[in-house]
């Protein structure tokens, strides 16, 4: 439209290519400081801190009703000085107070870490994501998604968007959540997996970055129910090991990425991201024997006690923070899956464990009809309450397989944090549905 002024964000390599030049900057008041004989304001945006000087004779207003939380419009004279985060500071001349706090803050925004415990950071999340720190964490999160989306559209994969309503759970079990849909039960989706395979069949390569919900009751530090899914699915596979290839380049990519674009983040949170050459993997047999020495017992899955010390079993020994675990029990696996047609006792299925927490279960999926009616069958299930989704197989698909990896688990692990839902902007876990 003619005439719109569309307002930019701060720039900060403007500021410092016009140094002594006047400016001006709207932010919010982020700590106040007061000397002697003048004061530090330290200005928040979206992005930096800025600091300020304030001297009562070189500037229009006193700021003696400004306080921490206020939104403001301000002016000022370009300093460098080298002392400063950002190498410059803002001689303040004149402000204009936007709005104003009606109350204090209830956590230290202002502190370089919160330093509050994670329920009082959950329960203030408006406040708390004022702080730098926690913020800048989220920052993170949306340099992965935009990594993940640009390499999966440089690779030839189109991006879709599936129903989160829908009418069976592609997982199956009991944690799954049901709606009352009209006249008919419904269910929040626990994957796209239905509409990915779907989508394979005239799109050949397919992604989706989208909720995902899990009525699991579990209160741990890794476990939320709704959390962000990053899909693909691709045809024409060779084998499962065409997935994990594909995983480890756009991880690679996703690092890559992140350093790129993301540096002043990643110093804000004094992270140092993994090198990925290649990721080793070994079969789920492979890793209950390795485990057996070290504390672990043999059985049918991998507990969360396994998972850490398979992954620095792969550090010590591999010089890999990654590693892949394949062939699980095809028991342990869903319908989906395709058997090994050499042990149809295993699934051809893999899961990608990362500082000791699985990030991602993938594979290779039955695309014969036939097939995988007679899986559903074995596994007690009755196919003809899935006829829209076996019409895939019905009409044909090519060969395929394809992950799904939680964003959270993701970022909480590259950021070296506690607890996944300090990686999770506003997170729903079985205790909270606030803020």
């Amino acid at each position: 439209m003619d005439g719109v002024s569309i307002k930019k964000t701060l720039d900060i390599e403007y500021i410092k290519q016009n140094i002594d030049s006047t400016v001006t900057i709207e932010a919010c008041v982020h700590k106040i400081r007061t000397m002697s004989e003048f004061s530090f304001i330290i200005l928040r945006t979206a992005k930096y801190l800025v600091q300020a000087i304030y001297e009562k004779d070189k500037c229009k207003k006193t700021i003696d009703d400004l306080r921490e939380g206020c939104y403001i419009r301000v002016q000022g004279h370009i300093k460098e000085d080298e002392r400063a985060n950002l190498g410059f500071e803002l001689q303040l001349t004149d402000f204009e107070i936007l709005s104003r706090p009606s109350g204090d803050y209830p956590l230290n925004v202002a502190h370089k870490k919160i330093g509050c415990g994670l329920e009082a950071n959950l329960d203030n999340r408006s406040v708390a994501l004022r702080n730098p720190y926690e913020k800048t964490i989220f920052k993170i999160q949306e340099g992965v998604v935009s990594g993940f989306r640009e390499f999966m559209l440089k690779e030839g994969f189109t991006q879709v968007f599936t129903p989160k309503i829908v009418a069976h759970g592609a997982e199956g079990g009991a944690n799954i959540f049901k709606l009352d849909y009209f006249d008919q039960e419904a269910y929040l989706a626990q994957s796209p997996q239905f509409y990915k395979q779907t989508s394979v069949a005239f799109f050949d390569r397919v992604f989706e970055i989208a909720p995902v919900y899990r009525a699991e009751k579990h209160n741990t530090s890794r476990h939320l129910n709704e959390y962000i899914g990053l899909d693909f699915e691709m045809g024409f596979i060779d084998s499962m090991y065409d997935i994990m290839t594909m995983e480890t380049a756009m991880l690679k990519h996703v690092m890559n990425y992140l350093n790129e674009n993301y540096k002043e983040e990643l110093q804000v949170l004094g992270v140092t991201l993994p090198v990925i050459d290649t990721i080793p993997s070994v079969t789920f047999v492979e890793a209950i024997e390795l485990m057996k020495g070290k504390g672990g017992k043999n059985k049918y899955d991998l507990e969360p006690e396994d998972e850490v010390l398979l992954c620095e079993y792969a550090k010590e020994n591999w010089g890999s923070e990654f590693v892949f675990i394949t062939h699980f029990p095809a028991s342990k696996r869903p319908f989906y899956a395709m058997n090994d047609k050499e042990d149809d006792r295993f699934a051809l299925s893999f899961d990608l464990l990362f500082r000791g927490l699985e990030i991602t279960t993938g594979g290779q999926r039955i695309h014969d009809y036939t097939e995988q009616v007679a899986k559903m069958k074995e596994m007690g299930m009755h196919p003809e309450e899935f006829t829209h989704y076996l019409n895939i197989h019905k009409y044909g698909m090519p060969p395929h397989g394809g992950l799904g990896i939680g964003l959270e688990r993701l970022v909480m692990k590259l950021l070296n944090l506690q607890n996944i839902r300090q990686a999770s902007m506003f997170p729903r876990d079985v205790h909270r549905l606030e803020p």
